[in-house]
C-alpha cells in the first residue's frame, strides 16, 4: 500500500483552495492504488488546518506547529518537510504547484533523491506505477510520463481540479512531529512585508480578473483597469511584458510562468495572447480580449473580442457599469 502524502498549506488559519485541490487529488490516487493519504502542515495555527485536512480526506495529519515557521523560508519548509516525508516512510509527495510550490519541488526532490514532476493534472495507474498526465505544447496537448525513481515529487497544476469538500464526519490522526526548528537553519530573514499588489485579492482565488499587456503602453493604463477591477469585486492582473517592462509588480503576471488563474470573467486588455500566457488561462470561464490588432492571438481563446483602443472602451465600460451596479 503506498503512503501519499499532501503539504496542505494554508491562508489563515484556513487550507489554501491549492491544498484542498491537492488533497481531492491525493484521494483520487490513494483510491486508485489503495495507498492512504497523508497531510503535513506547518507553523502555529497546523492543528487548526490539521482538522480541516482530515474533514478533506486524510487519514493522518502530520504537525510542525513552531512558531518560527510562521511566515514561508525555502530552507526552513524544505527541511520540515522532508522530515516529514522520511518520517511517515512515504512514496509520493504531492504539493499545490503555486508560487510556493515552484519553489519547493525541486528542492525536495533533490533532498529526497525523488523523480520530480510539474504541472500534473490527472494520472493512469497500471499496476503499482501511474503515468503522470500535464499539459505541454502551450496545453494544445497532454503528455503522459512515468517515473524512473521510486520515490515522487508531484506538483499539481493549479485550478486543475475540484477541491475536496469537507466532511465533518470523517476521522483520523494528528500526530506532532518530533522536528526541533532552530535559529541556525534561517539563512534569510523577513525584514518588511510591503503590498504591492493593486488588490487585496489573489490572483488565483479571484472570480473576476482584469489584465493589462504590453498594449496599454505604460504603468498609467493600470490605474483604469484598477478602477473597473474595483467597481466588479475582481482584481488586476498583468501580462509578463507588462511585468518585465516594471509597470506593475511581477506577482501580478498571469501565465505559465506566473499565476494559472480560472476565474468567471477575465478580461484581457491589450493581450497579444503569447503561448505561455494562454497557458495561464486555460480554466477561465469567460475571457473577453480587447485589442486593437484583429490578428491577435488572444482573439481565438476570447468567447468575446473588441477590437479597439482601450482608452475608449474602458472608461465606456466603467462609467456604464457605475450608473448599473452602484
Amino acid at each position: 500500500m503506498s503512503k501519499i502524502l499532501i503539504y496542505a498549506n494554508q491562508q489563515g488559519e484556513s487550507l489554501s483552495q491549492g491544498a484542498r485541490e491537492a488533497l481531492a487529488f491525493g484521494s483520487r490516487l490513494a483510491t486508485s492504488t489503495g495507498g492512504e493519504v497523508g497531510a503535513v502542515l506547518l507553523g502555529p495555527k497546523a492543528i487548526v488546518g490539521a482538522k480541516e485536512a482530515i474533514a478533506c480526506g486524510a487519514r493522518k495529519s502530520y504537525i510542525i506547529p513552531d512558531p518560527l515557521l510562521v511566515e514561508y523560508d525555502v530552507d526552513l519548509y524544505v527541511n520540515s518537510l522532508n522530515t516529514v516525508f522520511q518520517q511517515c516512510d512515504a512514496e509520493v509527495l504531492i504539493l499545490p504547484f503555486d508560487r510556493m510550490g515552484k519553489d519547493l519541488v525541486g528542492r525536495l526532490a533533490t533532498r529526497i533523491g525523488a523523480s520530480a514532476i510539474t504541472e500534473v493534472v490527472d494520472f493512469v495507474s497500471e499496476g503499482t506505477k501511474q503515468k503522470w498526465i500535464r499539459p505541454i505544447y502551450g496545453d494544445k496537448a497532454f503528455g503522459e510520463y512515468t517515473t524512473t525513481r521510486p520515490k515522487v515529487v508531484v506538483g499539481i497544476r493549479q485550478k486543475s481540479q475540484e477541491p475536496a469538500n469537507p466532511d465533518a464526519a470523517r476521522s483520523g490522526e494528528i500526530v506532532p512531529v518530533d522536528f526541533s526548528v532552530s535559529e541556525d537553519m534561517v539563512v534569510t530573514k523577513l525584514v518588511v512585508k510591503i503590498q504591492s499588489a493593486l488588490s487585496d485579492i489573489r490572483l488565483e482565488d479571484a472570480r473576476i480578473i482584469i489584465s493589462g499587456g504590453r498594449g496599454l503602453e505604460g504603468p498609467d493604463g493600470f490605474k483604469h483597469l484598477e478602477i473597473l477591477a474595483d467597481l466588479l469585486g475582481g482584481t488586476v492582473g498583468a501580462s509578463r511584458a507588462a511585468c518585465d517592462a516594471g509597470w506593475v509588480p511581477s506577482n501580478l503576471q498571469v501565465g505559465q510562468t506566473g499565476a494559472v488563474v480560472g476565474p468567471d470573467l477575465y478580461i484581457a486588455v491589450g493581450i497579444s495572447g503569447a503561448s505561455q500566457h494562454l497557458a495561464g488561462i486555460t480554466n477561465a470561464k469567460t475571457v473577453v480580449a480587447i485589442n486593437t490588432d484583429p490578428e491577435a492571438a488572444i482573439f481565438k481563446r476570447a468567447n468575446l473580442g473588441v477590437i479597439a483602443d482601450y482608452k475608449t472602451v474602458i472608461p465606456a465600460l466603467t462609467e456604464k457599469l457605475k450608473k448599473v451596479l452602484v
